[in-house]
């Protein structure tokens, strides 16, 4: 993926199904080992089970996944709202497959929460009001987490003398808010903020830092009633595959993508 014979080391986040899993091993094929950070929170109330069943899921498929294209991997559970998890992960990635050149924040705290007198959105998911609970769980994840984990990236990356590094974050929602998903989209517009930060301030050290906003994805929340809306919509296109926006993502990390830096890459 470099210009050099130095093989690259990715953390990637939410890496035990959906656009982590996918994304882990996509990276895999390409010769990065990966250490796929996860976390079951639990099934989340009124979605479908397939989403729940990936909730539930640790990382046992994704590594023999990337072990088998040839690429080094280890899966470790960690909450990421406790803020000391960022540098056990990057002490773990160091001691089974690396320094890490890559790191990809896609790990949510997703909680459904919103400022109005409504108990469920337009397909019939249950919300909750915003809360210091909803608040927490969403920016623990989204946010601080994102923030330390780029921190820490950048601490051993200069400390090691580093010329080659990736950062991507995943993003939804946008400038005018995210309705219904209220601080979800709050939080990811503060991580797109620090990985804009970061594109600017790690340059000098052979670093991008981008954020890829995927479509609709099927990660076993898309219902019928979601697929129309979407085809319905003027502003989506596509209900993409966690694999699709694998692809993207392993592009942009990629040596071919180095001039890509400070930017959202808007999928639709």
């Amino acid at each position: 993926m470099s210009e050099t014979t130095t093989p690259h080391v990715a953390i990637v986040t939410g890496a035990n199904a959906g656009i982590g899993g996918a994304t882990a091993v996509a990276l895999g094929r390409r010769g990065v080992s990966v250490l796929a950070a996860y976390f079951r929170p639990g099934d989340a109330e009124g979605q479908e089970e397939a989403y729940n069943v990936a909730r539930r899921a640790d990382a046992t498929d994704v590594v023999a996944a990337v072990e088998a294209a040839g690429a080094r991997a280890h899966a470790v559970e960690a909450d990421l709202t406790d803020p000391a998890a960022p540098a056990r992960l990057f002490d773990l990635a160091e001691q089974h497959v690396g320094p890490v050149d890559i790191l990809v924040n896609n790990a949510s705290g997703w909680v459904q929460d919103t400022f109005a007198p409504a108990t469920s959105d337009r397909f019939g998911r249950p919300m909750t009001q915003v809360t210091e609970q909803t608040f927490r769980q969403q920016f623990g994840v989204d946010a601080m987490a994102p923030a330390l984990l780029i921190a820490e990236f950048a601490r051993r990356h200069v400390a090691r003398g580093g010329t080659w590094g990736r950062i991507v974050g995943l993003t939804s929602g946008g400038q005018h808010g995210f309705p219904e998903e209220v601080s979800y989209g709050a939080a990811k517009a503060a991580q797109e903020n620090y990985t804009m930060s970061a594109s600017a301030e790690l340059a000098p050290h052979g670093v991008t830092a981008n954020i890829v906003y995927p479509p609709v994805t099927d990660t076993g929340w898309v219902t019928d009633d979601v697929r129309a809306a979407v085809a319905a919509s003027r502003e989506l296109t596509h209900v993409a595959t966690p694999e699709e926006v694998a692809e993207v993502i392993a592009w942009v990390v990629s040596e071919e993508a180095r001039l890509l830096t400070g930017s959202v890459v808007r999928l639709r």
